[in-house]
């Protein structure tokens, strides 16, 4: 009875999350790479969750699971790879605390187009990680701290960067206008070449 019970409670969790995280994975690593990935995730999910504690939601839990296994594959692939005594280093002096929402970060909740995605997903890996969970996956930010094992004024600090970073591309690289609806809608310009830069 306990294995069935087990099993039923996976099952429950696949179907509930798996759709999720490849999504999420999707946006991390690409397409290509997403659907392998998720199986990888979701098996590590299955062997983990009867000794799951409920020491943060299950939902923080899998997603960290999905953040280090994309982390690594990026790793491995030398993609836009960022050492972390790099962006570790220079981020103590830059300025904690809550910050106002940007245009961008409005313009994302308002009407997540594919031309935004797109550049959020050509932001360096360390950047992309948590405006991916933030922006596009609505977690909180002290989730966020809890999926990456970072400190909460470090997760505040790279948002306020991402969205910088992002506000800039996004400046060089789409024409924003309203829809016939209302909503704040983005074009890409034509000539736009933006090159992925590794620190800011």
């Amino acid at each position: 009875m306990e294995t069935a019970s087990a099993n039923n409670e996976f099952q429950s969790v696949h179907d509930r999350f798996r759709p999720r995280v490849l999504r999420y994975l999707a946006r991390l690593v690409g397409e290509a790479e997403a659907e392998d990935l998720t199986q990888s995730v979701m098996l590590k999910v299955s062997e983990g969750l009867p000794g799951f504690r409920g020491d943060s939601s299950v939902s923080t839990w899998i997603y960290s699971i999905a953040t280090n296994a994309a982390m690594d594959r990026l790793r491995r692939k030398t993609i836009q790879t960022i050492s972390e005594t790099e962006f570790e280093s220079d981020e103590g002096d830059a300025p904690a605390g809550p910050q106002a929402p940007s245009v961008e970060a409005t313009a994302i909740r308002e009407e997540m187009s594919a031309c935004i995605r797109e550049f959020i997903e050509r932001l360096p890996d360390n950047y992309k990680a948590v405006m991916v969970l933030s922006e596009l996956e609505g977690f909180k930010n002290d989730e966020i701290a809890s999926i990456l094992e970072l400190s909460l004024d470090t997760v505040k600090i790279r948002l306020h960067r991402a969205r910088e970073r992002l506000r800039k591309d996004l400046g060089l690289g789409c024409s924003f206008h309203r829809d016939e609806d209302g909503d704040l809608a983005c074009d890409r310009k034509p000539t736009a070449t933006i090159t992925v830069r590794k620190r800011s």
